[in-house]
């Protein structure tokens, strides 16, 4: 049965038993629940299946196989590639599954597959404990954990793959299954950069890391002497311990509170300096950026989580991004990147960030699917615009920024941040030495490629 046929009687075979909600085109809430970040995606499913819990995903997914529907999986919907939705298919919706247990004497949490990192983040924070996240608090566990998991804290505390304990999944063919080191190694291993390839996954364990104290400094410029900034920011954090991290991005200084009117609306530089420990522990290596004329000063410790809320941006944007990283970042790629930045969509969100990798992402498991973790250095073209005029320009340039700093790169890229969906960009961000072993996980886990939105992986 296609999904130009569902009728009310088939639907009601899935109503039957099924907690959550089920939606359709029609109902109320129907738009709402198709909403995901990139304003460039615009899919209409034949089902949304909104699920409290196990039961109603083994359920979604059987009546999905049965009637031959696209199954689309969705946890936070920030993923760019907008494969959290599809036309006229069914949608294993997760958010209503967003409980998060802590155990703070064991240091472990889990964490239902609809969370978002701001249930964690908050969850966490009360115990003085946290784990790697993303960027953004919207951003869902499930597509950020799976594609690897880059974030604030990465290089004190390892990609959030690296502190994943255990995943809880329901198979294609509805099974259970549990992966960790014990159980299901392969699977576990897949897990780690295979995305969504294996099935839907209900729940993580976490292990969690005590940060009694998280200071930031966060300091902007007009963008005139970006090239001088840059120079200036590789020098501190190629020196860096692991517990600095942090980013710098060019960006249209936005209409903030703490942003002076003659810098709104201006092509600007920002740096931000996140330091795991105290600010007194931190000054240290904050000091060598603050000799060149900023105009905006925060420097405070805060909460990890109110750190996570602060590049948040609403969904609705035209979003296109994409990343390379790097070896390094001699003096002609560094010209290179503050060269292309000027290019970027003004007045938009459009950010072009440059991100220091390293310390414990470089020490993770060498053998996970994901070798850019190498990379001492990440450039992110992050496009974000309103107007669909801008489509054509914002991708060219997200484009050029990687294509020039192409001659740097340690030849993989992160899938979280890429745009692109081709087979080709899927097994370089992997390794094509992993190729076949994923393609074997693939075979056993989802013999027929059912769940292929995604960087998908063939089965053997």
């Amino acid at each position: 049965m296609t999904s130009d046929l569902l009728d009310d009687r088939a639907l009601d075979g899935l109503r039957a038993g099924f907690a959550g909600a089920l939606l359709v085109p029609g109902d109320p809430s129907y738009d709402e629940a198709r909403t995901v970040f990139n304003g460039m995606v615009d899919k209409r499913p034949a089902v949304i299946a909104q699920c409290e819990g196990v039961p109603d995903v083994t359920a979604a997914v059987a009546f999905a196989t049965a009637h031959e529907l696209e199954i689309a999986v969705r946890c936070g919907g920030h993923g760019v590639t907008g494969s959290a939705l599809t036309d006229g298919g069914l949608v294993v919706d997760l958010r209503r599954m967003n409980s998060v247990q802590i155990d703070p004497v064991a240091r472990v949490a889990r964490v239902a597959g609809g969370a978002v990192m701001a249930d964690l983040d908050r969850a966490t924070q009360p115990h003085g404990l946290a784990v790697t996240g993303g960027r953004a608090s919207t951003t869902g566990i499930g597509g950020l954990t799976l594609g690897g998991g880059s974030g604030w804290l990465e290089r004190r505390f390892g990609l959030m793959c690296d502190n994943l304990l255990a995943a809880q999944l329901v198979t294609a063919d509805g099974l259970r299954v549990r992966a960790s080191e014990q159980e299901n190694p392969e699977l576990f291993w897949a897990l780690h950069g295979g995305g969504g390839n294996f099935g839907v996954v209900t729940e993580f364990t976490f292990g969690l890391h005590p940060l009694p104290a998280l200071s930031v400094a966060l300091l902007m410029w007009p963008a005139e002497n970006g090239l001088e900034l840059v120079r200036a920011y590789r020098d501190v954090m190629d020196a860096a311990p692991d517990e600095v991290g942090g980013a710098l991005i060019f960006f249209t200084a936005p209409p903030e509170p703490f942003v002076p009117e003659q810098l709104v609306g201006q092509f600007a530089c920002g740096v931000l300096i996140t330091y795991t420990g105290t600010l007194e522990e931190a000054r240290p290596w904050i000091a060598p950026m603050l000799g060149y004329g900023h105009q905006v000063e925060i420097i405070t410790e805060m909460p990890y989580a109110d750190l996570q809320c602060m590049l948040d941006d609403p969904p609705g944007f035209r979003n296109y991004w994409s990343a390379e990283y790097l070896t390094g970042l001699p003096e002609p790629a560094m010209e290179l990147f503050v060269d292309r930045a000027r290019e970027m969509v003004m007045g938009s969100p459009t950010q072009d960030a440059v991100f220091p990798m390293g310390g414990a992402v470089a020490r993770g498991r060498a053998d996970f699917p994901l070798p850019w973790r190498s990379a001492p250095w990440a450039v992110h073209p992050f496009g974000l615009w309103d107007d669909p005029a801008d489509d054509e320009r914002g991708r060219t340039w997200a484009r050029a920024v990687v294509q020039d700093l192409a001659p740097w790169s340690v030849g993989a890229t992160y899938l979280n941040f890429e745009s692109d969906e081709s087979d080709t960009v899927a097994v370089r961000a992997r390794g094509a030495g992993n190729a076949a072993r994923l393609a074997a996980v693939k075979a056993e886990y989802d013999p027929r490629n059912v769940f292929h939105l995604n960087h998908n992986i063939h089965p053997a």
